[in-house]
């Protein structure tokens, strides 16, 4: 035996050590990654992806769903998109999908080759919509309509918020970085101002893929303001499991605002890291999952 370890206080020392290392690295383990495992397919039922056409008001929307493993149907997640869609958080929905959930991505009307016209307002109605197809095709979809969440990202936090308020079946949204549009354009007083705040590059003033005009996308936030204040529609959303998670504190007005007419479940939390999340993926997704599951 090493000259270290001929006295018992030594050897207990170092095993001592070794535990503090093994114990240390398993709680970073456990805090900081998340644990996957290949699907073992279902034999009858394999997960796999469908693409997905969708009708919205006499258009259809390009999507696909992510079928989760098994011949039951199973509680489904849809994915809501920024403006206008660069990141879609598929990462996140294949770790949803291996956790027993289905997943539905879509394409809001006017946008990424999904038929129609681009609008906010649009997008709401789209998600509506997408629930109502869900329920439709629940059998060869293997949906269970008792149990679909939203997730939305950026302006899709916006349309999650929204869309809640008109699917009183659906109890559960996440929205992630919301964009809120009233607090950001409130104060502009004119059109013109408003298009020349539209067509600033770092609120997408550059995208060329929806097929409308800023003045078109933009002329009804000020025209119908209260539309799109979402701390009016607190209220409408009191019943819901909410969670709202940012990389910045605009939104804390906001939150305050739901935190206090909810009834049932919500949680507002400030990380910090970009817009995207990109150093934040699996806390996001193990964030979610416990939201899934709650």
């Amino acid at each position: 035996m090493p000259l270290l370890f001929r006295s018992k206080p030594a050897l207990c020392l170092w095993f001592s050590l070794v535990l503090t290392f093994f114990a240390s690295t398993l709680a970073v383990a456990q805090t900081d990654s998340i644990v996957l495992r290949d699907i073992s397919w279902d034999k009858n039922s394999p997960a796999g992806m469908t693409e997905l056409f969708i009708p919205s008001n006499n258009a259809l929307l390009a999507g696909f769903i992510y079928k989760a493993n098994g011949s039951r149907k199973h509680p489904t997640l849809l994915l809501l998109h920024g403006y206008p869609g660069n990141e879609r958080n598929l990462d996140l929905a294949q770790v949803v999908r291996a956790h027993g959930w289905n997943v539905i991505y879509f394409d809001y009307r006017g946008s990424w080759g999904s038929q129609g016209k681009f609008s906010f307002k649009n997008c709401v109605e789209d998600v509506v919509n997408v629930v109502a197809f869900c329920r439709k095709q629940a059998d060869s979809l293997q949906i269970d309509t008792s149990n679909i969440a939203l997730f939305g990202h950026s302006m899709g936090g916006f349309v999650c918020l929204k869309a809640l308020q008109l699917l009183p079946g659906i109890k559960k949204g996440f929205a992630l970085s919301t964009w809120d549009i009233y607090g950001d354009y409130k104060k502009v007083l004119t059109e013109k101002e408003m298009v020349a705040m539209a067509a600033a590059p770092d609120l997408g003033g550059r995208y060329f893929v929806l097929n409308s005009s800023l003045h078109e996308i933009f002329d009804p936030v000020l025209k119908d303001p209260d539309y799109f204040n979402l701390a009016k529609g607190a209220t409408a959303l009191a019943k819901k499991q909410l969670i709202m998670l940012d990389e910045h504190t605009r939104n804390s007005a906001l939150a305050n605002a739901l935190r206090s007419a909810n009834e049932s479940y919500f949680k507002y939390d400030v990380w910090q890291t970009d817009h995207p999340f990109t150093n934040k993926r699996v806390a996001l997704m193990k964030m979610v999952l416990a939201f899934l599951d709650k």
